[in-house]
Protein backbone atom coordinates (compact mmCIF):
# COMPACT_ATOMS: atom_id res chain seq x y z
CA UNK A 1 0.00 0.00 0.00
CA UNK A 2 0.74 3.24 -0.48
CA UNK A 3 3.31 5.11 2.52
CA UNK A 4 2.57 8.59 3.48
CA UNK A 5 5.57 10.06 3.14
CA UNK A 6 7.95 13.36 1.75
CA UNK A 7 11.51 14.29 2.18
CA UNK A 8 13.18 17.43 2.78
CA UNK A 9 10.90 20.13 3.75
CA UNK A 10 7.97 18.49 3.56
CA UNK A 11 7.83 16.16 6.67
CA UNK A 12 3.96 14.59 7.34
CA UNK A 13 4.76 14.77 11.29
CA UNK A 14 6.55 14.41 14.16
CA UNK A 15 6.52 10.86 12.86
CA UNK A 16 6.09 11.08 9.09
CA UNK A 17 10.14 11.50 8.17
CA UNK A 18 9.43 7.64 9.07
CA UNK A 19 7.96 4.98 6.05
CA UNK A 20 5.89 2.76 6.13
CA UNK A 21 2.26 1.76 4.71
CA UNK A 22 2.45 -1.66 5.20
CA UNK A 23 -0.25 -0.87 5.69
CA UNK A 24 -1.68 -1.97 4.44
CA UNK A 25 -5.85 -4.20 1.57
CA UNK A 26 -8.84 -6.42 -9.45
CA UNK A 27 -10.50 -5.63 -12.63
CA UNK A 28 -10.90 -2.91 -15.82
CA UNK A 29 -9.02 0.22 -15.82
CA UNK A 30 -10.56 2.65 -13.17
CA UNK A 31 -12.50 5.90 -14.78
CA UNK A 32 -13.08 8.95 -14.66
CA UNK A 33 -10.76 9.07 -11.67
CA UNK A 34 -7.41 7.52 -12.10
CA UNK A 35 -5.45 8.22 -14.93
CA UNK A 36 -4.01 5.05 -16.72
CA UNK A 37 -0.43 6.05 -18.88
CA UNK A 38 2.12 3.45 -19.44
CA UNK A 39 4.39 6.54 -20.83
CA UNK A 40 4.36 8.07 -17.57
CA UNK A 41 5.77 4.74 -15.73
CA UNK A 42 9.52 5.39 -15.03
CA UNK A 43 11.21 2.06 -16.84
CA UNK A 44 13.84 2.20 -13.56
CA UNK A 45 11.02 2.01 -10.85
CA UNK A 46 11.51 -0.68 -8.20
CA UNK A 47 8.97 -2.85 -6.40
CA UNK A 48 5.66 -2.87 -6.73
CA UNK A 49 2.68 -1.07 -5.16
CA UNK A 50 -0.19 -3.63 -6.11
CA UNK A 51 -0.64 -6.79 -6.66
CA UNK A 52 -3.12 -9.48 -6.09
CA UNK A 53 -5.05 -8.87 -2.53
CA UNK A 54 -4.58 -11.91 -0.26
CA UNK A 55 -7.32 -15.27 -0.06
CA UNK A 56 -8.82 -15.02 2.88
CA UNK A 57 -7.33 -16.14 6.37
CA UNK A 58 -3.78 -16.19 4.07
CA UNK A 59 -0.78 -14.11 5.34
CA UNK A 60 0.61 -11.36 2.74
CA UNK A 61 2.30 -13.36 0.40
CA UNK A 62 6.06 -13.90 0.76
CA UNK A 63 7.76 -14.03 -2.45
CA UNK A 64 10.09 -16.50 -3.49
CA UNK A 65 13.91 -15.36 -1.95
CA UNK A 66 15.19 -16.43 -5.58
CA UNK A 67 12.36 -14.56 -7.29
CA UNK A 68 13.87 -11.87 -7.41
CA UNK A 69 17.27 -12.31 -5.64
CA UNK A 70 17.83 -11.12 -2.22
CA UNK A 71 20.77 -8.46 -1.69
CA UNK A 72 23.53 -10.15 -0.22
CA UNK A 73 23.79 -7.36 1.80
CA UNK A 74 20.45 -7.01 2.82
CA UNK A 75 20.63 -10.55 4.17
CA UNK A 76 23.93 -9.81 5.92
CA UNK A 77 22.36 -6.92 7.60
CA UNK A 78 18.55 -8.77 8.25
CA UNK A 79 20.54 -11.62 9.93
CA UNK A 80 22.70 -9.40 12.00
CA UNK A 81 19.98 -7.10 13.16
CA UNK A 82 18.13 -10.74 13.84
CA UNK A 83 21.01 -12.13 16.06
CA UNK A 84 21.54 -9.09 17.74
CA UNK A 85 18.19 -7.71 19.05
CA UNK A 86 16.07 -11.34 19.26
CA UNK A 87 16.47 -13.48 22.10
CA UNK A 88 16.73 -17.08 22.81
CA UNK A 89 17.49 -19.54 19.01
CA UNK A 90 18.16 -16.34 17.45
CA UNK A 91 21.99 -15.74 19.29
CA UNK A 92 23.19 -19.18 17.82
CA UNK A 93 21.51 -18.70 14.70
CA UNK A 94 24.22 -18.91 11.70
CA UNK A 95 23.47 -16.60 8.60
CA UNK A 96 23.02 -19.44 6.05
CA UNK A 97 20.39 -20.93 8.48
CA UNK A 98 18.04 -17.93 8.33
CA UNK A 99 14.98 -18.13 6.60
CA UNK A 100 13.90 -14.53 4.57
CA UNK A 101 11.42 -13.56 2.24
CA UNK A 102 10.01 -10.23 0.93
CA UNK A 103 6.52 -9.92 1.61
CA UNK A 104 4.19 -7.52 -0.88
CA UNK A 105 2.99 -4.85 -0.46
CA UNK A 106 4.71 -1.57 0.57
CA UNK A 107 5.24 1.64 -1.65
CA UNK A 108 8.00 2.87 0.09
CA UNK A 109 8.85 0.03 3.23
CA UNK A 110 10.52 -3.34 2.07
CA UNK A 111 9.02 -5.84 4.55
CA UNK A 112 10.95 -8.67 4.91
CA UNK A 113 9.60 -12.11 6.96
CA UNK A 114 12.65 -13.53 8.72
CA UNK A 115 12.09 -17.03 10.59
CA UNK A 116 13.89 -19.82 12.89
CA UNK A 117 14.44 -22.99 10.33
CA UNK A 118 12.19 -25.80 11.21
CA UNK A 119 14.99 -27.75 12.27
CA UNK A 120 15.96 -25.50 15.24
CA UNK A 121 13.73 -25.27 18.00
CA UNK A 122 12.98 -22.20 20.46
CA UNK A 123 14.87 -21.77 23.53
CA UNK A 124 11.53 -19.80 25.86
CA UNK A 125 9.69 -17.43 24.62
CA UNK A 126 10.94 -16.22 21.33
CA UNK A 127 9.28 -15.82 18.40
CA UNK A 128 9.89 -18.12 15.27
CA UNK A 129 9.19 -15.66 12.98
CA UNK A 130 9.60 -11.62 12.64
CA UNK A 131 8.48 -8.72 10.63
CA UNK A 132 11.69 -6.95 9.59
CA UNK A 133 10.59 -3.10 7.96
CA UNK A 134 13.57 -1.46 6.37
CA UNK A 135 12.95 2.34 5.53
CA UNK A 136 14.13 1.88 2.37
CA UNK A 137 15.95 4.39 0.33
CA UNK A 138 13.43 7.33 0.75
CA UNK A 139 14.99 8.53 3.92
CA UNK A 140 18.63 8.73 2.31
CA UNK A 141 17.16 11.55 0.17
CA UNK A 142 17.13 15.27 1.88
CA UNK A 143 14.82 16.89 -0.56
CA UNK A 144 13.09 16.43 -3.73
CA UNK A 145 14.55 19.44 -5.28
CA UNK A 146 18.31 20.04 -5.23
CA UNK A 147 19.95 23.63 -4.01
CA UNK A 148 18.57 22.99 -0.22
CA UNK A 149 21.40 25.14 1.85
CA UNK A 150 23.59 22.89 4.07
CA UNK A 151 21.30 24.36 7.21
CA UNK A 152 18.21 23.19 5.94
CA UNK A 153 19.87 19.52 5.17
CA UNK A 154 21.17 19.89 9.19
CA UNK A 155 17.43 20.22 9.96
CA UNK A 156 16.02 17.48 7.93
CA UNK A 157 18.39 15.64 9.45
CA UNK A 158 17.89 16.40 13.02
CA UNK A 159 14.17 15.98 11.99
CA UNK A 160 14.69 12.51 10.87
CA UNK A 161 16.42 11.37 13.84
CA UNK A 162 13.75 13.35 16.13
CA UNK A 163 10.93 10.96 13.93
CA UNK A 164 12.77 8.10 14.87
CA UNK A 165 12.81 8.42 18.40
CA UNK A 166 9.14 9.51 19.04
CA UNK A 167 7.82 6.87 16.24
CA UNK A 168 9.46 4.55 18.95
CA UNK A 169 7.70 5.57 21.58
CA UNK A 170 4.52 5.76 20.18
CA UNK A 171 5.08 2.08 18.98
CA UNK A 172 6.14 0.84 22.12
CA UNK A 173 2.93 2.65 24.20
CA UNK A 174 0.88 0.89 21.44
CA UNK A 175 2.55 -2.48 21.74
CA UNK A 176 2.04 -2.24 25.52
CA UNK A 177 -1.24 -1.17 25.54
CA UNK A 178 -2.24 -4.12 23.33
CA UNK A 179 -3.04 -1.59 20.08
CA UNK A 180 -0.29 -2.65 17.92
CA UNK A 181 2.06 -5.59 17.03
CA UNK A 182 5.17 -5.78 19.77
CA UNK A 183 8.12 -4.61 19.43
CA UNK A 184 11.16 -6.09 19.38
CA UNK A 185 14.29 -3.69 17.91
CA UNK A 186 14.76 -0.79 16.67
CA UNK A 187 18.05 0.87 14.57
CA UNK A 188 18.49 3.53 11.71
CA UNK A 189 17.43 1.51 8.88
CA UNK A 190 13.93 0.12 10.24
CA UNK A 191 12.80 -1.97 13.11
CA UNK A 192 11.53 -5.74 13.77
CA UNK A 193 8.20 -6.09 14.86
CA UNK A 194 5.76 -8.60 16.12
CA UNK A 195 4.43 -10.94 12.95
CA UNK A 196 1.32 -11.16 13.87
CA UNK A 197 -0.99 -14.31 11.50
CA UNK A 198 -2.94 -12.02 9.69
CA UNK A 199 -3.79 -10.50 6.35
CA UNK A 200 -4.65 -7.03 5.69
CA UNK A 201 -8.16 -6.24 4.44
CA UNK A 202 -9.35 -5.73 1.02
CA UNK A 203 -11.37 -2.34 0.17
CA UNK A 204 -14.03 -4.36 -0.51
CA UNK A 205 -14.48 -5.31 3.55
CA UNK A 206 -14.19 -1.71 4.37
CA UNK A 207 -17.73 -1.39 3.18
CA UNK A 208 -18.81 -5.04 5.36
CA UNK A 209 -21.21 -3.66 8.38
CA UNK A 210 -19.95 -5.83 10.73
CA UNK A 211 -16.51 -4.90 9.57
CA UNK A 212 -16.81 -0.99 9.49
CA UNK A 213 -19.08 -1.11 13.04
CA UNK A 214 -14.91 -2.45 14.56
CA UNK A 215 -13.24 0.19 12.58
CA UNK A 216 -15.31 2.82 14.02
CA UNK A 217 -14.63 1.27 17.73
CA UNK A 218 -11.08 0.85 17.02
CA UNK A 219 -11.01 4.30 16.04
CA UNK A 220 -12.65 5.49 19.02
CA UNK A 221 -10.43 4.06 21.35
CA UNK A 222 -7.54 5.62 19.33
CA UNK A 223 -8.61 8.44 19.71
CA UNK A 224 -9.78 8.34 23.43
CA UNK A 225 -5.76 7.72 24.41
CA UNK A 226 -3.46 10.30 25.58
CA UNK A 227 0.12 10.10 24.36
CA UNK A 228 2.78 12.33 25.37
CA UNK A 229 3.29 14.71 22.41
CA UNK A 230 2.58 17.96 21.26
CA UNK A 231 -1.38 18.78 21.91
CA UNK A 232 -1.72 21.30 18.80
CA UNK A 233 -3.36 20.38 15.86
CA UNK A 234 -0.23 21.66 13.71
CA UNK A 235 -0.08 18.53 11.42
CA UNK A 236 -2.87 18.57 9.13
CA UNK A 237 -1.95 22.45 7.66
CA UNK A 238 1.18 23.12 8.59
CA UNK A 239 2.05 19.58 6.28
CA UNK A 240 0.07 20.45 4.01
CA UNK A 241 1.85 23.76 3.48
CA UNK A 242 5.47 22.26 3.49
CA UNK A 243 3.76 19.89 0.60
CA UNK A 244 2.47 22.30 -1.75
CA UNK A 245 5.55 24.93 -1.08
CA UNK A 246 7.98 21.55 -2.72
CA UNK A 247 5.06 20.83 -5.31
CA UNK A 248 5.50 24.00 -6.81
CA UNK A 249 9.23 23.90 -7.43
CA UNK A 250 9.28 19.94 -8.54
CA UNK A 251 10.74 20.14 -12.18
CA UNK A 252 10.10 16.79 -14.02
CA UNK A 253 12.10 15.81 -17.20
CA UNK A 254 9.99 13.69 -19.45
CA UNK A 255 7.41 15.40 -20.93
CA UNK A 256 4.41 13.09 -19.67
CA UNK A 257 5.14 13.80 -16.38
CA UNK A 258 5.39 17.52 -17.20
CA UNK A 259 2.32 17.69 -18.79
CA UNK A 260 -0.01 16.11 -15.75
CA UNK A 261 1.75 18.73 -13.34
CA UNK A 262 0.66 21.62 -15.41
CA UNK A 263 -2.66 19.83 -14.92
CA UNK A 264 -2.31 19.60 -11.48
CA UNK A 265 -0.96 23.37 -11.19
CA UNK A 266 -3.57 24.57 -13.26
CA UNK A 267 -5.83 24.12 -10.34
CA UNK A 268 -4.70 27.15 -8.60
CA UNK A 269 -3.81 24.60 -5.64
CA UNK A 270 -2.63 27.72 -3.08
CA UNK A 271 -5.71 29.76 -3.78
CA UNK A 272 -7.79 26.36 -3.37
CA UNK A 273 -5.89 25.53 -0.38
CA UNK A 274 -6.30 28.74 1.56
CA UNK A 275 -10.42 28.37 0.80
CA UNK A 276 -10.16 24.80 2.19
CA UNK A 277 -8.56 25.73 5.39
CA UNK A 278 -10.55 28.99 5.83
CA UNK A 279 -13.57 26.46 5.87
CA UNK A 280 -12.43 23.78 7.83
CA UNK A 281 -11.04 26.55 10.78
CA UNK A 282 -14.60 27.41 10.73
CA UNK A 283 -15.98 23.49 11.29
CA UNK A 284 -16.02 22.33 14.73
CA UNK A 285 -13.87 19.06 15.09
CA UNK A 286 -12.27 18.12 18.50
CA UNK A 287 -8.77 17.42 18.14
CA UNK A 288 -7.54 13.93 19.35
CA UNK A 289 -5.07 11.49 19.12
CA UNK A 290 -5.61 10.40 15.52
CA UNK A 291 -4.01 7.67 13.13
CA UNK A 292 -4.11 9.81 10.23
CA UNK A 293 -3.94 6.72 7.65
CA UNK A 294 -6.95 4.46 8.37
CA UNK A 295 -7.26 2.88 5.23
CA UNK A 296 -7.54 -1.07 4.35
CA UNK A 297 -4.43 -1.89 3.92
CA UNK A 298 -3.50 -0.73 7.56
CA UNK A 299 -5.95 -2.78 9.09
CA UNK A 300 -5.16 -6.43 9.96
CA UNK A 301 -7.96 -9.44 9.88
CA UNK A 302 -6.60 -11.55 12.87
CA UNK A 303 -6.28 -15.02 12.09
CA UNK A 304 -8.12 -17.52 14.11
CA UNK A 305 -10.72 -14.71 14.81
CA UNK A 306 -12.59 -13.97 11.21
CA UNK A 307 -16.05 -15.34 12.35
CA UNK A 308 -15.57 -13.06 15.54
CA UNK A 309 -18.63 -10.72 16.03
CA UNK A 310 -16.19 -8.06 17.33
CA UNK A 311 -11.97 -8.18 18.10
CA UNK A 312 -11.22 -9.58 15.09
CA UNK A 313 -9.49 -6.59 13.88
CA UNK A 314 -5.84 -4.52 14.58
CA UNK A 315 -4.88 -1.10 13.35
CA UNK A 316 -1.25 -0.91 12.16
CA UNK A 317 1.33 1.90 10.80
CA UNK A 318 1.19 4.57 13.15
CA UNK A 319 3.68 6.58 11.70
CA UNK A 320 1.65 9.40 10.35
CA UNK A 321 0.00 9.68 13.69
CA UNK A 322 -0.41 12.78 15.37
CA UNK A 323 -3.16 15.03 17.50
CA UNK A 324 -4.93 16.42 14.78
CA UNK A 325 -8.90 17.44 14.16
CA UNK A 326 -10.83 14.22 14.53
CA UNK A 327 -13.48 14.90 11.56
CA UNK A 328 -9.91 14.34 9.31
CA UNK A 329 -9.26 10.74 10.62
CA UNK A 330 -12.93 9.57 9.58
CA UNK A 331 -13.00 11.88 6.40
CA UNK A 332 -9.90 10.25 5.15
CA UNK A 333 -10.85 6.31 6.09
CA UNK A 334 -14.06 7.65 3.80
CA UNK A 335 -12.18 8.28 1.13
CA UNK A 336 -10.14 5.28 1.42
CA UNK A 337 -13.13 3.14 0.43
CA UNK A 338 -12.86 4.30 -2.96
CA UNK A 339 -9.50 3.35 -3.82
CA UNK A 340 -7.93 0.08 -4.66
CA UNK A 341 -4.58 -0.20 -4.47
CA UNK A 342 -4.34 -4.40 -5.34
CA UNK A 343 -4.84 -3.50 -8.86
CA UNK A 344 -2.20 -5.82 -10.63
CA UNK A 345 -1.48 -3.08 -14.03
CA UNK A 346 -0.08 0.52 -14.33
CA UNK A 347 -1.13 2.58 -12.67
CA UNK A 348 -1.95 0.03 -9.48
CA UNK A 349 -5.00 1.40 -7.96
CA UNK A 350 -8.45 1.64 -9.15
CA UNK A 351 -10.70 4.52 -7.69
CA UNK A 352 -14.54 4.58 -8.23
CA UNK A 353 -15.80 8.05 -6.32
CA UNK A 354 -19.38 5.75 -6.43
CA UNK A 355 -17.90 3.68 -3.56
CA UNK A 356 -17.68 6.66 -0.97
CA UNK A 357 -19.96 5.65 1.79
CA UNK A 358 -23.22 6.35 1.64
CA UNK A 359 -25.18 8.20 4.25
CA UNK A 360 -26.40 5.27 5.79
CA UNK A 361 -23.01 3.28 5.81
CA UNK A 362 -21.72 6.90 7.36
CA UNK A 363 -24.39 6.81 10.11
CA UNK A 364 -23.84 2.93 10.67
CA UNK A 365 -19.68 4.00 11.26
CA UNK A 366 -20.65 7.04 13.49
CA UNK A 367 -23.25 4.78 15.49
CA UNK A 368 -20.65 2.72 16.50
CA UNK A 369 -17.93 5.35 17.08
CA UNK A 370 -20.28 7.81 19.05
CA UNK A 371 -21.07 5.11 21.01
CA UNK A 372 -17.38 4.10 21.87
CA UNK A 373 -16.20 7.52 21.48
CA UNK A 374 -18.83 8.92 23.76
CA UNK A 375 -19.90 8.29 27.90
CA UNK A 376 -23.70 8.40 27.87
CA UNK A 377 -24.32 8.46 23.99
CA UNK A 378 -26.99 5.41 24.60
CA UNK A 379 -28.46 7.16 27.14
CA UNK A 380 -29.81 10.04 24.46
CA UNK A 381 -32.63 10.45 23.39
CA UNK A 382 -33.22 9.54 19.76
CA UNK A 383 -33.57 13.01 18.47
CA UNK A 384 -30.87 13.76 20.67
CA UNK A 385 -28.93 11.18 18.94
CA UNK A 386 -29.55 12.26 15.47
CA UNK A 387 -28.50 15.84 16.00
CA UNK A 388 -25.15 14.58 17.20
CA UNK A 389 -24.68 12.38 14.44
CA UNK A 390 -25.88 14.89 11.58
CA UNK A 391 -23.65 17.50 12.78
CA UNK A 392 -20.75 14.61 12.95
CA UNK A 393 -21.69 14.02 9.23
CA UNK A 394 -20.93 17.70 8.33
CA UNK A 395 -17.90 17.28 9.87
CA UNK A 396 -16.08 14.61 8.49
CA UNK A 397 -17.62 15.24 4.85
CA UNK A 398 -15.75 18.63 4.89
CA UNK A 399 -12.76 17.08 5.96
CA UNK A 400 -12.40 14.68 3.50
CA UNK A 401 -11.67 17.25 1.53
CA UNK A 402 -8.63 17.64 3.16
CA UNK A 403 -7.61 14.30 2.80
CA UNK A 404 -7.90 14.41 -0.98
CA UNK A 405 -5.67 17.44 -0.99
CA UNK A 406 -3.30 16.07 1.59
CA UNK A 407 -2.81 13.12 -0.37
CA UNK A 408 -3.03 14.76 -4.02
CA UNK A 409 -0.20 17.04 -2.88
CA UNK A 410 1.71 13.56 -1.52
CA UNK A 411 1.29 11.87 -4.32
CA UNK A 412 2.87 14.65 -6.57
CA UNK A 413 6.34 15.05 -4.44
CA UNK A 414 6.53 10.65 -4.54
CA UNK A 415 6.36 10.74 -8.30
CA UNK A 416 9.49 12.78 -8.02
CA UNK A 417 11.75 11.10 -5.38
CA UNK A 418 10.42 7.25 -4.83
CA UNK A 419 11.31 4.32 -6.92
CA UNK A 420 8.34 2.32 -6.21
CA UNK A 421 6.40 1.21 -9.28
CA UNK A 422 3.30 3.08 -9.18
CA UNK A 423 1.24 5.69 -10.93
CA UNK A 424 1.46 8.78 -8.87
CA UNK A 425 0.61 11.49 -10.87
CA UNK A 426 -2.20 9.65 -11.71
CA UNK A 427 -3.01 8.92 -8.13
CA UNK A 428 -2.54 13.05 -7.49
CA UNK A 429 -5.15 13.52 -10.54
CA UNK A 430 -7.44 10.91 -8.86
CA UNK A 431 -7.57 12.53 -5.98
CA UNK A 432 -8.01 16.16 -7.65
CA UNK A 433 -11.09 14.96 -8.93
CA UNK A 434 -12.22 13.12 -5.87
CA UNK A 435 -11.97 16.88 -4.27
CA UNK A 436 -13.45 18.59 -6.54
CA UNK A 437 -16.75 16.27 -7.09
CA UNK A 438 -16.77 16.72 -3.27
CA UNK A 439 -16.99 20.09 -3.23
CA UNK A 440 -19.70 20.35 -5.76
CA UNK A 441 -21.95 17.63 -3.55
CA UNK A 442 -21.26 19.45 -0.56
CA UNK A 443 -21.69 23.01 -2.61
CA UNK A 444 -19.11 24.61 -0.99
Amino acid sequence: MKTKFCNGDADPSPLGLLLSRGSTAAGQPPSPLAHPDPEGKDPTAAGRGGGVAPPPLALPPPLEEESPPLDPRTRRRAYLWCKEFLPGAWRGLREEQLRISPIRGGLSNMLFQCSLPDTIETVADEPRKVLLRLYGAILQMRSCNKGESVQSQKENDLQGAEAMVLESVMFAILAERALGPKLYGIFPQGRLEEFIPSRKLSTEELSLPDISAEIAEKMARFHGMKMPFNKEPKWLFGTMEKYLNQVLRIKFTRESQTRKLNKLLSYNLPQEMKNLRAMLEATSSPVVFCHNDCQEGNILLLEGRETSENQKLMLIDFEYSSYNYRGFDIGNHFCEWMYDYSYEKYPFFKASVLKYPSKKQQLHFLSSYLSAFHDGFENLSNEEKSKLEEEVLVEVNRFALASHFFWGLWSIIQAKISSIEFGYLEYALSRFDAYFDQKRKLKV
